[in-house]
């Protein structure tokens, strides 16, 4: 109203109480600010709020247009910021009973981070009760606009013992450069406090004030030696205030008001607060706000905040004025020490306390109850998903009161996605169970790390397969096989031709050294056979080729007995497409996200999709059959399938998994828990708790899966032998290679004693064909190894030229 009949009057208004940021230069032309607007302190406090990390606050403010414009501010900063301001009112005139009211509430919230933004109260109501209330422990963290410093700073040397309710709130007040005409303003003032001519101390307020009487008192010199009259002159223009009644149209209007105001505007010196001169918005420029810690009864400053650096460990006014954001300088404040004495930044909010735990929703089960069910006859919840989120909890570093609520009537399996709703809805504040993580419950819930890795598999009746007269050859791929047959015909082509020469069970007529060859070969597969190796290379070759078949023979029996000894299972179902194009019925589990897959992700008619309730009604729809009123398969979740199938062995999964999820606890968006829950999930993980609770849960009587990985003996195929092959090839070559060039040698040695003992009347003969050289190389090579030696006693004794077949005649 008093902005109203100044901008009617056309006087000047010159504030320096009044930080309402709605109060504006175009709403009210003739109103000039002299201390901070709101709107800075705001930001300020926002900073403030993200510089500790908090993302969420409970603004506690007096129901005024200061307060609630003042919080507003605060609330749209935060909101840039991703960050929430939780807003509790006082009344004006606010009591004892009306703080413990609101306190009270304000611990059903979340946060613990507490934005006081009231009027000046010198007997500081709200901290006195909050510390009666419990509410200035290490758990909450208190902070102050600078209605707190203009409080402190008021206050007379022997009230200062009240600070000790203050113990760890943290505060702004109005930033005023240290001067040397403020210093002696401050010392003139304490003399007249001790000599009782003023009662109290003086605030920023109190500064901003002498400041302001200064600055109007400059503008009328200026006024009046400008050669302006203080005149003024009749107007009708207050007649349509909400004043009327006070006869304020009888008021008359400054002619000189608009001069006046330009030359308040144009106002520049150097004041108690700083240099003192107004922005285009009729604001007086300011240097921004102390950072105050209240610490054993007295405040101290622990950093600095301008809109221009952000938060600083020293005064703005020693940075040089660049034209930087304060993103580009290291944003710091000193050590604080928060409500409890402790220095560590307080977390700011807690999931839940003794008064309001946390709501647990939990499925009510009717089968599969081994994963979480309520005991009979008791209240207890237990099960696998109850005691990984106990086991989870234990390692969150902070209390969590919490109480299971029962979402189900047990009868039937509940629904997964109405749970989740229900925690999107506040009804719940977690859901704990076997939930699956799917896409449309991520929209409106967050969820922990998966704790169990599950997909959607198909389970279908199996008949053992038919023996089979040539169950011998399965061990062995076919390549295999060939290899080693292949293996066999080598060894025995390199065998004879080592040792035909040294050897007389590897001589005499060519069948029986054919039927000697292949018989020692293929009897060494028994470690019977009556020929024995003379040569040395022969010998090499046979050490590596019995490793190698030592190693062939014992993986041929292991393998075989596995097949021999496992049930092979088979179904006429392959897999998720065989069992989409046919027309069977496909059973599903009550509750379960896989009827919404089926019938809209695969796009199956809901009329072949069928409701199956317990393990029970699993195994009877199965054994019917699709022809007898039953199911052809069942579409569930790997954990229920394989639980189910740990006792059955009539059924099994076909294929794999067709899709990938996991199971999860369900959490309100944007809740801190679910964070530190994953993380206790992981560490369950790594140290094999996770591990340990599924033996207790499911491996009771063996862990499911086990029959299945258990039923599928794999061939063995070429590429896990190929080195021990490559091995024995290679020393097999070498060695027929070493007696190929030795035989060579030999023979080129015979030729040429042959040609330097014979005569030269025989000369005509030393000329031979190729095909003959080969003729008798090869007769050479025939030959045993003694009679070559006589060939070569021969033809240094005898000068006729004898060839080896002469000499064998």
């Amino acid at each position: 109203m008093i902005s109203e009949i100044a901008n009617g009057l056309q006087v000047p208004l010159v504030s320096y109480g009044a930080t309402d940021p709605t109060l504006s230069a175009l709403q009210f032309p003739f109103f000039v600010r002299t201390v901070q607007s709101d709107a800075n302190q705001m930001i300020a406090m926002a900073d403030l709020v993200d510089f500790y990390g908090w993302k969420e606050v409970i603004a506690i403010y007096v129901d005024d247009d200061y307060g609630r414009n003042g919080i507003s501010v605060l609330n749209e900063e935060l909101d840039r910021k991703l960050g929430k301001a939780y807003k509790l009112s006082l009344p004006v005139h606010f009591t004892q009973n009306d703080i413990i009211s609101l306190l009270n509430q304000s611990k059903l919230l979340g946060p613990r981070v507490y934005v006081v933004h009231v009027n000046p109260d010198p007997q500081l109501r709200i901290f006195t009760i909050a510390k009666k209330l419990q509410m200035m422990t290490n758990n909450y963290v208190w902070l102050a606009t600078d209605w707190l410093s203009a409080t402190l700073d008021s206050f007379s040397p022997e009230n200062r013992t009240a600070l000790h309710v203050l113990q760890g709130v943290v505060g702004l007040r109005q930033h005023i450069p240290e001067s040397k005409q403020k210093k002696d303003f401050m010392s003139r003032w304490r003399d007249m406090l001790q000599k009782g001519l003023v009662t109290s101390d003086l605030n920023a307020y109190g500064l901003c004030a002498y400041d302001t009487v200064w600055t109007v008192a400059r503008s009328i010199e200026k006024f009046i030696n400008d050669g302006n009259n203080l005149t003024f002159s009749s107007t009708y223009k207050l007649n349509d205030t909400k004043a009327s009644e006070m006869h304020l149209e009888k008021l008359k209007v400054f002619d000189g008001g608009a001069v006046l105001l330009e030359d308040i505007l144009h106002a520049n010196f150097s004041g108690l607060t700083g240099q003192v001169y107004f922005s285009s918005d009729r604001n007086i420029v300011t240097s921004g706000y102390d950072v105050i810690n209240i610490d054993k009864m007295a405040p101290k400053i622990v950093g600095y905040w301008s809109s221009m650096f952000g938060f600083l460990v020293s005064p703005p006014e020693t940075l040089r004025r660049i034209q930087n954001s304060y993103s580009d300088i290291d944003q710091k404040l000193r050590n604080v020490t928060w409500p409890g004495g402790k220095t560590e930044r307080p977390r700011g909010w807690v999931i839940a306390d003794d008064e309001r735990p946390l709501r647990i929703g939990v499925p009510y089960r009717a089968s599969f109850v081994e994963f979480v069910t309520e005991l009979p006859g008791s209240h207890k919840i237990e099960g696998y998903c109850i005691d990984v989120f106990t086991e989870a909890l234990k390692l969150v570093p902070y209390a969590v009161p919490y109480k299971f609520e029962l979402f189900g009537d047990g009868r039937f399996n509940p629904s997964y996605g109405k749970l989740a709703k229900m925690v999107a809805d506040d009804v719940f504040d977690a859901a704990v169970g076997d939930i699956a993580i799917v896409k449309n419950r991520t929209k409106i819930v967050d969820f922990s790390q998966p704790y169990i890795t599950t997909g959607l598999v198909i389970v279908a009746p199996i008949r053992s397969s038919k023996s089979s007269a040539w169950v011998f050859l399965k061990p062995f791929t076919i390549d295999m096989w060939c290899m080693t047959a292949a293996a066999f015909l080598i060894i025995a082509v390199v065998i004879w031709i080592l040792e035909h020469r040294v050897n007389d069970s590897f001589r005499g007529p060519p069948r029986r050294q054919l039927v000697t060859m292949f018989m020692f070969s293929f009897s060494t597969l028994f470690k019977t056979n009556q020929e024995e190796t003379v040569s040395t290379h022969g010998r090499i070759v046979m050490v590596v080729w019995l490793f190698l078949l030592m190693v062939i023979t014992s993986s041929y029996t292991a393998n075989l007995t596995s097949i021999l000894t496992v049930q092979q299972l088979s179904s006429p179902i392959t897999g998720i497409d065989s069992l989409i194009s046919s027309s069977w019925p496909i059973g599903y589990q009550v509750g379960s996200f896989a009827y919404g897959y089926l019938s809209q992700t695969l796009n199956i008619h809901k009329s072949r999709l069928v409701e199956l309730h317990t393990p029970e009604e699993y195994e009877s729809s199965l054994r019917r059959g699709p022809d007898n009123g039953g199911v052809g398969a069942i579409v569930d979740e790997l954990p229920y399938v394989e639980l189910f199938l740990s006792n059955r062995t009539d059924f099994g999964i076909i294929g794999q998994p067709f899709t990938k999820s996991g199971w999860g606890f369900a959490f309100q968006r944007d809740s801190a828990l679910a964070v530190d829950i994953s993380t206790a999930i992981l560490k369950l993980s790594e140290n094999g708790k996770l591990q340990d609770l599924h033996e207790k849960w499911f491996c009771k009587l063996g862990c499911p899966g086990a029959r299945k990985s258990e039923s599928e003996p794999n061939q063995l195929h070429l590429v896990s032998f190929w080195g021990l092959y490559l091995l024995c090839g290679s020393i097999t070559l070498a060695a027929l290679l070493l007696f190929i060039l030795r035989t060579v040698h030999q023979f080129a040695r015979y030729r040429r004693r042959q040609r330097r003992l014979c005569s030269p009347s025989s000369s005509v003969h030393s000329t031979t064909r190729c095909s003959q050289v080969i003729f008798n190389f090869f007769d050479f090579i025939d030959e045993k190894e003694e009679a070559i030696k006589k060939m070569f006693m021969q033809c240094e004794i005898n000068p006729v030229p004898e060839t080896p077949s002469s000499t064998a005649a």
